[in-house]
């Protein structure tokens, strides 16, 4: 490295390959490591200080050296200097193209005629690399401008907002299917067979030893009439088992022991026993409860057809 990078480039290029790394291994979440955490700002400080102090203290120790050297030690350096520098041609020649800077000896050739009180200026041409980087400014300007001022592109304001609205359809989206997101107002009933065998488990795992094996109720209420102390239904069941019962004497809240896929199983299991008629069931607590939500018959329709057929 020492050969074709001078040392005002290889401490810096060392130093923030050292800093990338430790950004990309610390998690740091959405902040730097070295704002997150002061002392990865104290080490990198310490850091750059050692690299140049090591730099200062080898420079100094190849000067030493150099001058201890006997003329024809000095001399092989040289010739071995000047192989080196030989074979990274290359390199120069890729300098040379980037710049074109001009040899020291043709520098009379350059100089302009006028000068400020001494000071003369040399005629140079502006490197390769700057001019075409200002041809590529212009030309991605003009494509800049044509694209949002002429052919309406969306500015970054519209882009933001379309953006914002996509995501918030895709997080829709997810939350409809989400298992671990699901809450009363998205739980819908499950009757496959396969989801009522989970919930059963899980019933005779958790609930069977207040409520019974059979849901017919011991110390909490029978689970299979229809009759309910906190309402109904897959969302008001779903609610309750989240939640937990009455404040001081009802069940205990099961959102941190059960995910939500799982209470949404067990209460669809709980519902399947409706009417099953355990043997000496506990006796009916609450009201009973009656889904709004489900559709009415037309009574209307019913007394007029059932006051023809008495006509008839």
């Amino acid at each position: 490295m020492k050969k074709f990078f001078p040392v005002y480039v290889r401490v810096p290029l060392i130093f923030f390959i050292v800093f990338g790394l430790m950004e990309y291994f610390i998690d740091s979440g959405d902040k730097p490591a070295f704002v997150k955490y002061p002392m990865v700002s104290v080490f990198l400080f310490v850091f750059l200080f050692i690299l140049i102090a090591i730099e200062i203290t080898l420079s100094a120790v190849n000067r030493i050296m150099y001058q201890l050297m006997s003329p024809e030690e000095k001399a092989q350096l040289e010739y071995e200097n000047s192989l080196s520098l030989t074979e990274s041609t290359w390199y120069k020649d890729l300098m040379q193209k980037l710049t074109q800077t001009q040899p020291i000896e043709k520098e009379g050739d350059l100089l302009m005629d006028h000068d400020y009180d001494g000071i003369k200026e040399l005629d140079n041409n502006l490197p390769p690399w700057w001019v075409y980087l200002f041809y590529i400014c212009v030309v991605f300007g003009v494509i800049y401008v044509a694209r949002y001022e002429f052919f309406g592109g969306d500015d970054q304001e519209t882009e933001l907002k379309k953006e914002m609205a996509q995501a918030k359809i895709d997080v829709d989206e997810y939350l409809k299917t989400a298992p671990d997101l699901m809450d009363e107002k998205t739980v819908v009933l499950l009757n496959d067979p396969e989801n009522l065998a989970v919930g059963k488990e899980i019933f005779t795992t958790n609930c069977a030893a207040c409520h019974r094996a059979d849901a017919g109720g011991q110390i909490g209420p029978n689970l299979t009439d229809d009759r309910w102390i906190l309402g109904g239904g897959i969302k008001n069941l779903f609610h309750t088992i989240t939640n937990g019962g009455r404040d001081g004497k009802g069940m205990i809240a099961w959102k941190g022991t059960l995910k939500p896929k799982e209470i949404q199983k067990v209460a669809s299991y709980i519902l399947s026993l409706q009417g099953s008629n355990p043997k000496d069931p506990k006796e009916a607590e609450g009201e009973v409860w009656v889904d709004d939500s489900a559709p009415t018959k037309d009574t209307t329709a019913s007394t007029v057809k059932d006051s023809t057929e008495v006509k008839k």
